[in-house]
């Protein structure tokens, strides 16, 4: 990141003499000097660090004068524990970008060129310190003209450990298909010019020996190349290209799941979407993540205009601009000296359905055979995988869907201690966590836990995170589920060490309030939507009014449940739950609703006797199921191809309505059972206006957006009686369904213009990728008990 250097300039600049190194503590610097010099130094050093660098603190102490002169970098030291911050990947800065554009440059076009304020870091790293050494660039010996540059204090290169050059390398090549040529999915004629022999290797003096060359004639001709990236490979494909899109959408099994795109620049991407002052810094920023940016309601007919199958039945597109200079030369910067090419591309994980994303060359040749036609690689090792972020925007602020690469692994401060902990999140999403003190370091995204691959790579992440933080957990929190396979992993691990079960939704409000700097001396009121989450009752929870702290929490009111037919059944096939609660409703499966003449008539006959007799029907209460319920009686979405598609979509035919009245039919009644037991959220009221509307052909948008305006009404109503009871005034909102910015939105607003404290997600995400964190706070807390007894597990949800 540039900070020795940076205190070496900062240093010398004042006159001062001494030293700097690398420990896994943090950077060392003595100096020595003019009293008031020292002091500069001592207050210009955290105020003026160079853009990477995150400095957390600042210790100084009196030694007696050496009497040296002049200042040096000297070798790094090992050993000590470890407080070195890894920083995360940063896209290409603007002067690599100029010297990559540079003919007389001696790294132009070099599709890996890096400086101390930009480049791969945590993907790279093997060990602490940072040093060359302890990275993969570690094969790569610096060539003369490079070691000058690493050894010259006023050079930007001055100690940037992945420095590189086409001298001394990583190296591009190609390789196309099995047997040396594109496969039959590709759209060419003849050979590609300089991939009729061996793989192209480059760059080289011809253009036509240019790996980077070969690959844009390929992707312009339709082919599907696999693009190895900082954090692993990337299946990219030509955006406008219908065929190519369809071909990489039905190689990898996606169903309707959207894809990402990589665009040129702002410009190309300004047509077909809203930007805003916080989407346009986000997308331009350090960290480049996948930016979910609302369309425009009538898209360009001309220019640079993405094919329908990249984001079918979407209200967004997710987009992100280059952030290597392997991605600016793929998209057309050095154009001048290349053939015409895509500017927008199609770039999602290289990865087969359900596995992690691929970082091993070997693996990607074998494993993504069947989706790529052509492997764009290079031999610089990726350490740690690194998915993309995926971030949106809600009231002017980030909402972070994913935190991965650029975020990982900076550490979330927390507003409490912690003992060594490891929480190991949930099954879906799934992100680990470590944490020691005031400090909680989540990994990168792992994804859902259904294979052996991604389990393997949970452990890995968990390796990895202990490697870079120097944390060794004593205790290990999981998801309360008994059958999570990351519960049950954590069991395997444990090594005798206590495993402490938190609620799935406790764990959601905790992650809420950490992050937003709360250390739980007062509850808040959480309200955590999902689509599921083990409950202490054993039923599926998912529409939660909890009142927590870190030590527990009460139900205070939940959506009413239903039964769940089938289990995962119902989840993958929305009418199944438009049934369900028609049913609990009281209202008769008119054929006339959507739901109920989409379902063959067997399996129609089938569930009916399953929800009058409570066959394989779990109870539930979520308020995820109640998204996609709506969305097949309003006639969106019956069938779901991905997690979350009936909600996205019921989303979008909200945002498709003309400004509306709420209208109070739309209703949840509120039933108390009996004192001492919580509050019941009804949705029937709701229900019949919805069947009403559908059948007197009221617009399926209108009845999206009236049935957003009943959820946001819900949600206000009830926290303003839990304040009347309880005296409660800070609402927290998490879990994944407000990811749904519409209804977050709305429920913010509502709740501030009466007074509540809104508690929302900007570090981590809302739904579970955000769940590791609030596990390790309410598991790992440092408690006066667990102070007089360390180990002790502090059993949080106990009595709750």
């Amino acid at each position: 990141m540039g900070f020795r250097p940076y205190v070496h300039a900062l240093a010398t600049g004042l006159g001062l003499s001494g030293h700097v190194t690398n420990t896994p503590e943090g950077v060392v610097a003595e100096v020595e000097g003019d009293p008031a010099d020292v002091a500069a130094f001592r207050a210009r050093i955290a105020a003026e660090a160079p853009p990477l660098a995150r400095v957390e603190s600042v210790e100084t102490t009196s030694v007696s004068a050496s009497g040296g002169s002049g200042f040096a970098i000297v070798p790094s030291r090992a050993g000590g524990e470890v407080r070195t911050l890894v920083p995360p990947d940063t896209a290409t800065c603007d002067d690599c970008l100029r010297e990559l554009a540079d003919p007389a440059d001696r790294r132009h076009l070099h599709p890996f060129l890096t400086c101390t304020h930009c480049g791969p870091r945590f993907t790279i790293v093997t060990g602490l310190p940072y040093d060359r050494a302890h990275t993969t660039m570690a094969g790569f010996p610096l060539c003369p003209d490079c070691a000058r540059e690493y050894e010259d204090p006023t050079d930007r290169r001055f100690h940037a450990q992945p420095v590189a050059c086409p001298k001394c390398g990583p190296r591009l090549r190609l390789v196309v298909g099995r047997d040396g040529s594109p496969s039959a999915a590709y759209a060419g004629t003849g050979p590609v010019p300089g991939l009729a022999a061996d793989p192209v290797t480059g760059p080289a003096a011809d253009p036509a020996g240019d790996p980077v060359t070969a690959a844009r004639r390929m992707l312009a001709a339709g082919a599907i190349l696999a693009v190895k990236g900082l954090g692993g490979y990337h299946l990219a494909c030509d955006a406008t290209n219908s065929s190519a899109v369809a071909e990489l959408r039905a190689r990898k099994a996606r169903g309707d799941k959207p894809f990402a795109l990589m665009a040129s620049d702002l410009a190309d991407v300004e047509p077909l979407v809203h930007l805003g002052r916080a989407e346009r810094e986000l997308l331009t920023g350090r960290v480049r993540p996948v930016v979910l940016l609302r369309r425009r309601a009538t898209p360009p007919r001309s220019g640079i205009v993405p094919a329908p199958e990249v984001a079918p039945g979407s209200p967004d597109l997710g987009v992100m601009l280059p952030y290597t200079p392997l991605h600016h030369l793929l998209l057309g910067l050095g154009a001048a000296e290349r053939p015409p090419g895509p500017r927008l591309l199609v770039m999602t994980s290289g990865n087969l359905s359900g596995e992690p994303i691929v970082t091993d060359d070997t693996d990607a040749l074998t494993r993504l055979a069947g989706l790529a036609d052509a492997w764009l690689l290079h031999d610089r090792p990726i350490h740690v995988p690194c998915d993309d972020s995926v971030v949106r925007v809600c009231d002017g602020e980030p909402l972070v869907l994913r935190r991965s690469r650029g975020y990982a692994p900076l550490p979330v401060t927390l507003p409490v201690e912690v003992v060594p902990t490891l929480a190991v999140g949930g099954d879906l999403k799934n992100v680990c966590c470590l944490g020691r003190g005031r400090k909680a370091w989540l990994s990168a995204h792992i994804g859902d836990l259904d294979s052996l691959a991604t389990q393997q790579a949970l452990a890995s992440a968990e390796r990895q995170l202990e490697s870079v933080t120097g944390v060794e957990p004593g205790l290990l929190a999981v998801d309360r589920h008994p059958a999570y396979r990351s519960t049950r992993w954590a069991a395997r691990h444990a090594a005798g060490s206590p495993v402490v079960p938190v609620q799935h939704h406790h764990a959601h409000i905790a992650a809420a309030m950490a992050e937003n700097g709360l250390d739980g001396s007062s509850p808040v009121f959480g309200v955590a939507f999902d689509g599921t989450g083990y409950g202490l009752d054993g039923a599926v929870w998912g529409g939660e009014f909890l009142l927590a702290d870190y030590t527990g929490f009460t139900r205070f009111a939940h959506l009413a449940y239903v039964p769940l037919p089938g289990g995962d059944a119902a989840v993958r096939r929305p009418y199944r739950m438009a049934l369900a609660h028609l049913h609990a409703a009281g209202i008769p499966a008119d054929p006339a609703l959507p739901s109920v003449a989409c379902c063959p008539p067997a399996e129609l006959r089938v569930i009916q006797r399953q929800l009058a007799r409570g066959l394989n029907c779990v109870p539930t209460s979520s308020m995820g199921r109640l998204f996609d319920a709506v969305a097949s009686l309003a006639g969106i979405r019956h069938v779901v191809g991905y997690e979350a598609q009936a909600a996205v979509e019921l989303e979008a035919a909200a945002l498709r309505a003309p400004e509306a009245e709420e209208d109070a039919r739309y209703a949840f009644r509120l039933v108390a059972p009996r004192p001492g037991l919580p509050l019941g959220a009804d949705p029937a009221p709701l229900l019949a206006a919805v069947a009403d509307d559908v059948r007197a052909g009221t617009p399926s948008a209108l009845v999206a957006a009236r049935f957003h305006h009943a959820v946001a009404r819900l949600v206000h109503r009830v926290c303003a009686a839990a304040r009347d009871e309880l005296d409660v005034r800070t609402v927290a909102l998490t879990g994944g369904v407000f990811a749904n910015t519409v209804l977050s939105s709305a429920c913010a607003r509502a709740l501030g213009e009466d007074g509540f404290t809104v508690l929302r997600h900007r570090l981590v995400p809302p739904n579970d990728g955000g769940l590791a964190l609030g596990q390790l706070v309410v598991a790992g807390r440092v408690t006066e008990e667990r102070a007089q007894a360390p180990g002790g597990d502090g059993g949080p949800d106990s009595g709750a």
